[in-house]
């Protein structure tokens, strides 16, 4: 039976298997499921491209990273356009990178991007411990999104995109080679949010408890009634 899209990432998921319609359970239609899948695939494609060089990666590949990863976490980016204008920035990041691969018409994994249908395609023991550290970095890079926007960043967080991204696209790494980089997407993911606290307390102080009235202000509500009845 021909699926017009796989997802199965939340918990909404048609029958506890994964959405495979035209559209999934919350909404998302299938073009954008696939749009997501081809960005997922070339954020794997820059950290293969990116291999061996990650310390030296300009600031614009952690941003589309992380803008990239976010945008793939459940009910979060629904716009095609704006799917669309991140793959575009992936790819360019990526072409900055191995410029001379773009001249090579022979694949390698240095200039093509990584086809996910493998990933949902694959033993259940792979395809289960590549989705945790796919879905675990997903929300990490929400996380670190946030975190950045507020002008936070840690090396060590955004090195591990990379690895774990890098991870995803290895066709013959078993439970072997795959279960401590889920180990480590936990413990990775607790640096992030000890990132994000920090940015956030420092930015904008520590929360305090503060006394809310849970009265109704009743003038308030017929003036608004008012202004309403004017506008008619």
């Amino acid at each position: 039976m021909k699926q017009n899209m796989f997802c199965f990432q939340c918990e909404q998921t048609a029958g506890c298997t994964g959405c495979t319609g035209s559209a999934g359970v919350c909404g998302k239609r299938a073009d954008t499921a696939e749009l997501q899948d081809r960005l997922t695939g070339k954020l794997i494609g820059l950290a293969r491209a990116s291999f061996g060089n990650e310390d030296i990666l300009p600031e614009a590949a952690g941003q589309i990273v992380r803008e990239g990863l976010f945008a793939g976490v459940t009910n979060v980016n629904f716009d095609n356009a704006s799917l669309t204008a991140l793959l575009h920035r992936a790819e360019e990041v990526k072409r900055q990178l191995v410029p001379l691969c773009y001249d090579c018409s022979s694949a390698c994994g240095k200039n093509d991007d990584y086809d996910m249908k493998r990933l949902w395609s694959a033993g259940e023991d792979v395809r289960s411990l590549k989705s945790l550290i796919l879905f675990g970095i997903r929300g990490m890079a929400a996380y670190a999104y946030h975190a950045a926007v507020l002008g936070y960043t840690d090396p060590e967080v955004d090195r591990f995109f990379y690895k774990a991204l890098f991870a995803g696209g290895m066709e013959d790494w078993g439970m072997e080679e795959l279960l401590p980089i889920v180990l480590e997407t936990g413990a990775v993911n607790l640096k992030c949010m000890a990132l994000l606290d920090k940015a956030n307390t420092e930015t904008y102080g520590d929360p305090v408890p503060t006394e809310v009235s849970l009265c109704v202000d009743v003038s308030a509500n017929d003036k608004m009634k008012e202004n309403a009845e004017e506008k008619m």
